[in-house]
């Protein structure tokens, strides 16, 4: 079981909790007939987490595995749940509101810090 958790994480680039990133669109899992995970995924394609495509040449011969809507389900039902977030001072805070935002400007600039040998006023 942690075994196809694992994969199944890692197939739709989630972490350990089964966060992912808000760009990641991956679902895709790539391994051949003598790899340790290759039995892995065929166990997963029986209980209908994943399903298999046949290995071309595309994939090297080795077959593509994809998580089903099941798969996501069984990801977010056993990762476990991360831990809390620790308490931030009010810089931190500030910090993570500006990465949240992209804003396509430096921090400094958000913060409204002037640029050095730049004069205003």
């Amino acid at each position: 079981m942690p075994d196809d958790l694992h994969i199944l994480q890692h197939s739709i680039g989630a972490d350990k909790y089964g966060r992912r990133s808000r760009y990641s669109d991956r679902n895709h899992f790539v391994t051949g007939v003598g790899s340790v995970d290759h039995p892995i995924c065929l166990q997963l394609v029986a209980k209908g987490l994943m399903t298999r495509t046949l290995g071309n040449e595309i994939t090297g011969g080795d077959d593509l595995f994809r998580v089903t809507k099941e798969g996501y389900v069984y990801v977010r039902v056993h990762s476990p749940a991360p831990p809390p977030e620790p308490k931030l001072t009010r810089s931190q805070k500030r910090y993570r509101e500006w990465l949240n935002a992209d804003p396509g400007y430096s921090f400094a600039e958000w913060l409204g810090v002037p640029r050095a040998g730049r004069r205003y006023g």
